[in-house]
């Protein structure tokens, strides 16, 4: 009896981390497929801002939406208005990085490059910025926005 109970023990403890070894194999790919769109869902609000097209750029961002910048704060009719007051002819994205605090929302960083021009001034450069979305009645939205001139090493 001895001997089988030592023996059900050691298959007991070959077997836990085969069945945790499962478990948590699937869970990168959640998480990938989630970091891949919220990162999507940021790349197609950059392309709508880019194309002025505020119904579109507006269906990307919670009606509580604010965006922080160095020349003041922004609710979503101030974005939209400063979509009109300017020109986003190029951009690009590096150093993407998405990673969920809780199961309903995603901190997204990363460099952007761009060029373009804002109420008449140049603001081409890249930028160090993060966004903030959350899941609501299961749908992405961005609540959260800023971007901040990266300097020169």
């Amino acid at each position: 009896m001895r001997k089988h109970s030592i023996l059900l023990c050691l298959a007991l403890i070959a077997t836990v981390p085969i069945c945790f070894g499962q478990t948590k194999s699937s869970q990168p790919q959640l998480a990938g497929a989630k970091e891949t769109a919220v990162a999507d869902l940021e790349k197609s609000a950059w392309e709508a801002y880019k194309n002025k097209q505020g119904d579109a750029f507006k269906k990307f961002l919670s009606k509580d939406y604010y965006g922080a910048y160095a020349e003041g704060i922004k609710n979503v009719d101030g974005e939209i208005a400063d979509m009109e007051k300017g020109e986003l002819r190029e951009y690009s994205f590096a150093d993407t990085k998405v990673v969920f605090p809780s199961p309903d929302a995603a901190v997204m960083t990363y460099k952007v490059t761009m060029q373009g021009t804002s109420a008449g001034q140049d603001v081409s450069g890249t930028y160090n910025a993060a966004s903030v979305y959350v899941q609501r009645d299961g749908k992405w939205l961005g609540v959260f926005h800023t971007e901040v001139k990266a300097q020169q090493p």
